[in-house]
């Protein structure tokens, strides 16, 4: 791992939520040999000219239904305006399934706090999208007091880690979300708990395997993916401790004996941090976290990497000391100018690819956000 630097710039637009722009300059070559990987906002596809493409391309009806009114506040992916506090939401076209499922207030976007892929979103779950991280679908959520429930059928790749969604949406995703929220010592938080299932063509690691041994060819995956199921559930909560301190956990489980389809190479993870504003010295609108991540995954799984076997981002050819994967994170964000911010990052990761052989590794960041 090298060091890498962003630069983005975000801006609003009345008429559609928010336009948002972008310059990343990254040395980091590839988006390969860590399963919690350093950048959210790499994505697993490169090109050496430049090019174009719609993230983001939805329709997302509100409908009323009783309850206090709430103002809504414009920002992106919403509209200004007002809504009711009990209410249905259905969005239906292109957007990334992490938009609306498995959200965090202090660990979510890579623009403004963490960057580890393991810390922003739950590792495991192995949610629907191309290689640019968006998909199409429709979702429905169902707020009613303190509680949300949310549901959504969403199209997969053509492949595992495509850059192609399936036409014929052959290949589909159904996620559920039931959210609480709550008050805690006069603090507000939330729990959730999220569940997905893949129905797919993916392979199961023990069958490569076992083709490997007869070959005498290193594991290959794709030779033995069938029209299979893999499924996870994830928790994910949320605390405010004090005005200016948050805390967050995420932790998460998924079918450990069948490929990833889309994330990451992660079948058991656990995260949790904590988030404090700079109100105490002074500096209000800064902002410093920390946070670690651990990432494991099965011994049959274990046994496909030693194998020979590659995995969406991890894989050496051999494995013959495997250990859980350790991220530590930590970044402080400085307000420069109104709407302005540079964020400085380190993170520190030990046993990258889940491989003893390897790291410990250091990387430093450094981004740069300016909304208007």
């Amino acid at each position: 791992m090298q060091p890498f630097i962003q630069v983005c710039g975000c801006g609003e637009a009345p008429s559609f939520g928010s336009i948002l722009k972008s310059i990343k300059v990254s040395v980091l070559s590839t988006t390969l040999g860590v399963a919690g990987y350093p950048s959210g906002e790499a994505y697993k596809v490169g090109s050496n000219y430049l090019y174009t493409r719609v993230p983001r391309m939805f329709i997302r009806q509100t409908i009323g239904l009783s309850g206090e009114t709430e103002e809504v506040e414009p920002r992106i992916n919403q509209f200004e305006g007002s809504r009711l506090s009990n209410r249905l939401v259905v969005a239906f076209g292109k957007f990334a399934v992490t938009d609306i499922f498995d959200t965090n207030r202090y660990a979510h976007d890579p623009r403004s706090d963490f960057l580890n892929w393991a810390i922003i979103d739950t590792a495991t779950f192995d949610y629907a999208a191309d290689s640019w991280a968006y998909t199409y679908g429709t979702a429905i959520e169902w707020y009613q007091g303190r509680w949300t429930l949310r549901a959504g059928v969403f199209d997969l790749s053509t492949a595992p880690n495509s850059a192609v969604l399936d036409p014929g949406f052959r290949q589909f995703q159904l996620v559920f979300e039931v959210e609480r929220r709550h008050d805690l010592w006069g603090q507000p938080g939330k729990v959730a708990f999220t569940g997905f299932l893949s129905r797919g063509r993916m392979g199961r690691y023990q069958d490569a395997t076992q083709l490997a041994a007869i070959t005498g060819e290193p594991a290959d995956i794709a030779a033995v993916r069938r029209y299979t199921s893999r499924g996870g559930i994830s928790l994910n909560v949320e605390q405010q401790l004090l005005p200016d301190l948050g805390f967050f956990a995420r932790g998460g489980l998924a079918t450990d004996n069948v490929e990833p389809y889309e994330f990451t190479d992660v079948d058991r993870t656990i995260a949790a941090g904590f988030s404090l504003s700079g109100t105490r010295w002074g500096r209000p609108n800064d902002t410093v976290g920390v946070a670690g991540a651990i990432n494991g995954i099965s011994s049959v799984h274990q046994a496909f990497l030693n194998a020979g076997g590659l995995g969406i981002l991890v894989g050496d050819g051999k494995l013959p000391h495997p250990g859980a994967e350790y991220i530590l994170e930590a970044y402080y964000k400085i307000n420069i100018w109104r709407s302005a911010f540079a964020t400085f990052d380190l993170q520190h990761i030990n046993n990258p690819a889940y491989n003893r052989d390897r790291g410990p590794v250091w990387v430093p960041g450094f981004r740069f956000h300016v909304e208007f």
